[in-house]
């Protein structure tokens, strides 16, 4: 019997044993996989790090040609307002020009009518006489009735 007993204890104490060095299996499966978590948490969080400085080096990049482009654009508007300043300015110094010549002449011609009034009305009226004599020559033709009062005349 006391070998059956000491069969029974050897059989409880390694039972116990079995247990126990289950259970450290486990704790250390548990602590292995906190420390595969852990390790995959770490390396996550250097991705994301990784990812944050990417995404600023892109912004500051993008920030630097949207900055070159507003130049660009800032170039380019005031190259075409020198433009239209100096076509302006060109245009308005011809324009005042072509006004007081206009100006001197017809204060020239109004002094000239003024000093002969009779020569200012002869040529007026030779010239009202020359245009009839033409409007009746060119509306002459050999058919008697115009088109247009055909038209109406149906």
């Amino acid at each position: 019997m006391a070998d059956n007993e000491s069969m029974t204890s050897n059989a409880a104490n390694g039972a116990a044993k079995a247990a126990a060095s289950a259970a450290r299996t486990r704790s250390a499966a548990s602590r292995g996989s906190t420390r595969s978590s852990g390790t995959s948490e770490d390396a996550m969080k250097k991705q994301i790090a990784e990812l944050k400085r990417e995404v600023s080096r892109l912004n500051r990049a993008l920030s630097e040609q949207a900055e070159e482009a507003a130049e660009t654009a800032q170039g380019w508007y005031r190259n075409a307002a020198g433009r239209a300043s100096t076509l302006y300015s060109g245009a308005s110094d011809r324009a005042s020009r072509a006004a007081s010549q206009l100006r001197t002449q017809a204060q020239s011609v109004s002094e000239t009518v003024q000093q002969n009034p009779g020569t200012f009305s002869t040529a007026m009226l030779i010239g009202g006489l020359v245009g009839l004599l033409a409007g009746m020559a060119i509306s002459r033709s050999a058919d008697p009735e115009p088109d247009w009062l055909r038209r109406w005349h149906r």
